[in-house]
Protein backbone atom coordinates (compact mmCIF):
# COMPACT_ATOMS: atom_id res chain seq x y z
CA UNK A 1 0.00 0.00 0.00
CA UNK A 2 0.96 3.60 -0.32
CA UNK A 3 1.27 5.62 2.86
CA UNK A 4 0.05 9.23 3.13
CA UNK A 5 2.28 10.09 5.88
CA UNK A 6 5.37 9.15 7.91
CA UNK A 7 6.69 9.76 11.19
CA UNK A 8 10.22 8.87 11.04
CA UNK A 9 13.12 8.63 14.22
CA UNK A 10 16.65 10.46 13.68
CA UNK A 11 19.32 8.46 14.95
CA UNK A 12 20.25 5.31 13.90
CA UNK A 13 17.93 6.04 11.19
CA UNK A 14 18.64 9.30 9.20
CA UNK A 15 22.06 9.06 10.55
CA UNK A 16 24.32 7.45 13.36
CA UNK A 17 25.78 9.47 16.11
CA UNK A 18 27.95 11.79 14.00
CA UNK A 19 28.07 9.33 11.21
CA UNK A 20 25.94 9.56 7.90
CA UNK A 21 23.42 6.97 6.55
CA UNK A 22 23.54 7.54 3.21
CA UNK A 23 19.89 5.60 2.32
CA UNK A 24 18.50 8.07 5.20
CA UNK A 25 19.08 10.97 3.39
CA UNK A 26 18.11 9.85 0.25
CA UNK A 27 14.79 8.86 1.62
CA UNK A 28 13.55 11.78 2.97
CA UNK A 29 14.78 13.33 -0.21
CA UNK A 30 12.16 11.19 -1.94
CA UNK A 31 9.77 12.01 0.43
CA UNK A 32 10.39 15.59 -0.42
CA UNK A 33 10.48 14.83 -4.32
CA UNK A 34 6.73 13.33 -3.94
CA UNK A 35 5.70 15.98 -1.41
CA UNK A 36 4.94 13.20 0.97
CA UNK A 37 4.10 14.77 4.49
CA UNK A 38 6.69 13.83 6.86
CA UNK A 39 7.35 14.59 10.54
CA UNK A 40 10.84 13.28 11.99
CA UNK A 41 9.83 12.06 16.36
CA UNK A 42 12.85 12.19 18.38
CA UNK A 43 13.13 11.10 21.68
CA UNK A 44 16.39 13.50 22.48
CA UNK A 45 15.94 16.35 24.36
CA UNK A 46 19.19 18.07 24.62
CA UNK A 47 19.06 20.14 21.29
CA UNK A 48 16.27 22.71 20.06
CA UNK A 49 14.29 21.61 16.57
CA UNK A 50 16.82 24.66 15.22
CA UNK A 51 19.53 22.77 16.21
CA UNK A 52 18.78 19.66 14.83
CA UNK A 53 17.52 21.40 11.62
CA UNK A 54 21.26 23.00 11.08
CA UNK A 55 22.62 19.49 12.02
CA UNK A 56 21.11 18.06 9.44
CA UNK A 57 21.36 20.50 6.93
CA UNK A 58 25.14 20.57 7.50
CA UNK A 59 26.15 17.15 8.39
CA UNK A 60 23.60 14.87 6.71
CA UNK A 61 22.33 16.74 3.18
CA UNK A 62 18.86 17.15 4.55
CA UNK A 63 17.23 20.54 4.17
CA UNK A 64 13.72 20.33 6.21
CA UNK A 65 11.44 22.84 7.86
CA UNK A 66 11.67 23.48 11.46
CA UNK A 67 8.40 22.75 11.63
CA UNK A 68 9.01 18.89 10.42
CA UNK A 69 10.96 18.49 13.68
CA UNK A 70 8.91 17.22 17.07
CA UNK A 71 11.06 16.53 20.15
CA UNK A 72 10.13 14.94 23.05
CA UNK A 73 10.63 18.51 24.88
CA UNK A 74 8.06 19.80 22.42
CA UNK A 75 5.48 17.21 23.48
CA UNK A 76 6.32 17.45 26.79
CA UNK A 77 5.36 21.15 26.95
CA UNK A 78 2.22 20.28 25.39
CA UNK A 79 1.31 17.83 27.57
CA UNK A 80 1.90 20.50 30.49
CA UNK A 81 -0.38 22.80 28.68
CA UNK A 82 -2.79 20.41 28.67
CA UNK A 83 -2.43 19.49 31.77
CA UNK A 84 -3.12 23.31 32.94
CA UNK A 85 -1.73 23.27 36.43
CA UNK A 86 0.52 26.20 37.77
CA UNK A 87 3.07 27.00 35.30
CA UNK A 88 6.16 25.87 37.90
CA UNK A 89 8.43 23.43 37.27
CA UNK A 90 12.47 21.69 37.92
CA UNK A 91 13.72 20.74 34.99
CA UNK A 92 16.58 17.70 35.07
CA UNK A 93 17.92 18.33 31.35
CA UNK A 94 19.90 20.08 29.08
CA UNK A 95 19.35 23.19 26.35
CA UNK A 96 16.81 21.78 24.15
CA UNK A 97 14.34 20.64 27.28
CA UNK A 98 14.78 23.86 29.05
CA UNK A 99 14.57 26.43 26.10
CA UNK A 100 11.20 24.31 25.10
CA UNK A 101 9.34 24.84 28.58
CA UNK A 102 10.37 28.20 29.56
CA UNK A 103 9.69 29.35 26.09
CA UNK A 104 6.32 27.88 26.65
CA UNK A 105 6.04 30.79 30.22
CA UNK A 106 6.76 27.96 32.32
CA UNK A 107 8.79 29.40 35.70
CA UNK A 108 11.83 27.57 37.60
CA UNK A 109 10.55 26.58 41.17
CA UNK A 110 12.86 24.33 43.47
CA UNK A 111 10.98 24.59 46.13
CA UNK A 112 7.66 23.29 45.58
CA UNK A 113 7.08 22.98 41.81
CA UNK A 114 3.70 22.15 39.91
CA UNK A 115 5.96 19.46 37.54
CA UNK A 116 9.09 17.88 37.89
CA UNK A 117 10.76 17.31 34.49
CA UNK A 118 13.73 14.97 33.59
CA UNK A 119 15.49 13.90 30.56
CA UNK A 120 19.19 13.04 29.94
CA UNK A 121 21.50 15.39 31.68
CA UNK A 122 25.18 14.86 31.06
CA UNK A 123 25.68 17.52 34.21
CA UNK A 124 23.74 15.63 36.12
CA UNK A 125 24.84 16.16 40.12
CA UNK A 126 23.19 14.65 43.18
CA UNK A 127 21.60 17.70 44.09
CA UNK A 128 19.96 17.88 41.10
CA UNK A 129 18.56 14.64 42.51
CA UNK A 130 17.45 15.91 45.70
CA UNK A 131 15.67 18.59 44.71
CA UNK A 132 13.67 16.75 42.29
CA UNK A 133 13.16 13.59 44.70
CA UNK A 134 11.90 16.32 47.64
CA UNK A 135 9.52 18.05 45.12
CA UNK A 136 7.62 14.66 43.92
CA UNK A 137 7.25 13.63 47.34
CA UNK A 138 5.49 16.99 48.02
CA UNK A 139 3.08 16.26 45.07
CA UNK A 140 4.81 17.56 41.94
CA UNK A 141 3.84 15.92 38.86
CA UNK A 142 6.46 13.14 37.75
CA UNK A 143 7.27 13.74 34.46
CA UNK A 144 10.00 11.43 32.27
CA UNK A 145 10.73 12.71 28.19
CA UNK A 146 11.52 9.98 27.50
CA UNK A 147 11.99 5.94 28.75
CA UNK A 148 15.31 5.06 26.91
CA UNK A 149 17.36 3.76 29.08
CA UNK A 150 20.79 3.87 26.56
CA UNK A 151 21.82 6.43 23.98
CA UNK A 152 23.90 5.03 21.29
CA UNK A 153 27.13 6.68 20.72
CA UNK A 154 29.84 5.97 18.70
CA UNK A 155 31.68 5.03 22.40
CA UNK A 156 28.86 2.34 22.53
CA UNK A 157 25.52 2.18 24.68
CA UNK A 158 25.63 5.10 27.19
CA UNK A 159 23.06 5.77 29.88
CA UNK A 160 19.68 7.49 28.76
CA UNK A 161 16.92 9.62 30.22
CA UNK A 162 15.30 6.78 31.23
CA UNK A 163 17.97 5.42 33.22
CA UNK A 164 17.82 8.59 35.33
CA UNK A 165 14.27 8.56 35.94
CA UNK A 166 14.70 4.85 36.77
CA UNK A 167 16.99 6.38 39.68
CA UNK A 168 14.50 8.86 40.57
CA UNK A 169 11.39 6.46 40.88
CA UNK A 170 13.55 4.16 43.23
CA UNK A 171 14.31 6.97 45.64
CA UNK A 172 9.98 8.47 45.28
CA UNK A 173 8.49 4.91 44.75
CA UNK A 174 6.53 7.35 41.90
CA UNK A 175 5.82 6.08 38.55
CA UNK A 176 6.84 9.08 35.84
CA UNK A 177 4.78 9.77 33.12
CA UNK A 178 6.24 9.14 30.31
CA UNK A 179 5.84 11.49 27.06
CA UNK A 180 8.40 10.21 24.54
CA UNK A 181 8.13 7.02 22.56
CA UNK A 182 6.43 4.50 22.81
CA UNK A 183 4.30 5.66 24.60
CA UNK A 184 0.99 7.89 23.57
CA UNK A 185 1.27 11.04 24.24
CA UNK A 186 4.15 11.64 21.79
CA UNK A 187 2.95 9.57 18.95
CA UNK A 188 -0.84 10.85 19.08
CA UNK A 189 0.53 14.91 19.22
CA UNK A 190 2.92 13.82 16.46
CA UNK A 191 -0.23 12.48 14.25
CA UNK A 192 -2.15 15.97 14.99
CA UNK A 193 0.59 17.90 13.56
CA UNK A 194 0.97 15.82 10.40
CA UNK A 195 -2.69 15.49 9.78
CA UNK A 196 -2.80 12.07 7.94
CA UNK A 197 -4.95 9.06 8.71
CA UNK A 198 -3.54 6.45 11.73
CA UNK A 199 -3.79 4.02 9.48
CA UNK A 200 -2.26 5.15 6.82
CA UNK A 201 1.04 7.31 8.77
CA UNK A 202 4.11 4.72 9.29
CA UNK A 203 6.09 4.81 11.93
CA UNK A 204 9.98 4.42 10.85
CA UNK A 205 12.73 3.82 12.90
CA UNK A 206 15.75 1.43 14.02
CA UNK A 207 15.04 0.62 17.54
CA UNK A 208 12.12 -1.85 17.99
CA UNK A 209 11.48 -0.95 21.64
CA UNK A 210 11.12 2.76 21.03
CA UNK A 211 10.28 3.31 17.50
CA UNK A 212 8.33 0.11 16.78
CA UNK A 213 6.45 -0.39 19.79
CA UNK A 214 5.33 3.16 19.35
CA UNK A 215 3.74 2.73 16.18
CA UNK A 216 2.64 -0.80 17.00
CA UNK A 217 1.07 -0.01 20.42
CA UNK A 218 -0.47 2.77 19.12
CA UNK A 219 -1.81 1.64 15.75
CA UNK A 220 0.37 2.79 13.13
CA UNK A 221 2.12 0.56 10.85
CA UNK A 222 5.46 0.00 11.08
CA UNK A 223 8.93 0.14 9.21
CA UNK A 224 12.00 -1.48 11.17
CA UNK A 225 15.11 -0.62 9.33
CA UNK A 226 18.56 -2.65 11.06
CA UNK A 227 21.07 0.37 10.59
CA UNK A 228 20.92 1.06 14.52
CA UNK A 229 19.55 -0.02 17.85
CA UNK A 230 18.11 -3.52 16.88
CA UNK A 231 20.29 -6.18 14.94
CA UNK A 232 19.09 -8.37 12.06
CA UNK A 233 20.11 -11.73 13.88
CA UNK A 234 16.90 -10.15 16.87
CA UNK A 235 14.27 -9.61 14.16
CA UNK A 236 13.21 -13.22 14.85
CA UNK A 237 12.73 -13.41 18.10
CA UNK A 238 10.33 -9.84 18.21
CA UNK A 239 7.69 -10.53 20.11
CA UNK A 240 5.33 -8.54 17.68
CA UNK A 241 6.57 -8.67 14.06
CA UNK A 242 6.72 -4.95 12.73
CA UNK A 243 5.27 -4.40 9.05
CA UNK A 244 8.16 -4.07 6.91
CA UNK A 245 11.73 -4.92 8.08
CA UNK A 246 14.56 -3.59 5.83
CA UNK A 247 18.18 -3.42 6.09
CA UNK A 248 18.51 -0.22 4.54
CA UNK A 249 15.82 2.43 3.47
CA UNK A 250 17.31 2.04 -0.21
CA UNK A 251 15.46 -0.78 -0.50
CA UNK A 252 11.68 0.92 0.64
CA UNK A 253 9.53 1.53 -2.21
CA UNK A 254 7.36 4.04 -1.74
CA UNK A 255 4.49 2.84 -4.76
CA UNK A 256 2.13 0.47 -3.78
CA UNK A 257 2.28 -3.30 -2.95
CA UNK A 258 6.06 -3.43 -3.76
CA UNK A 259 7.17 -3.80 -0.15
CA UNK A 260 6.87 -7.22 1.63
CA UNK A 261 8.32 -8.10 5.02
CA UNK A 262 11.44 -9.42 4.66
Amino acid sequence: MTYQGYLIDLDGTIYQGTNRIPAGERFVQELQRRQIPYLFVTNNTTRQPETIQAMLAEKFAIETPVETIYTASLATVDYMNDLGKEKTVYVIGEDGLKSAIFAAGYVENTENPAYVVVGLDTDLTYEKMVVATLAIQQGATFIGTNPDLNIPTERGHLPGAGSLIAMLEAATRVKPIFIGKPEAIIMDKALEILGTERSQTLMVGDNYLTDIRAGIDNGFPTLLVLTGFTKPEEVGSLPIAPTHVLASLDEWSFDENENTNH
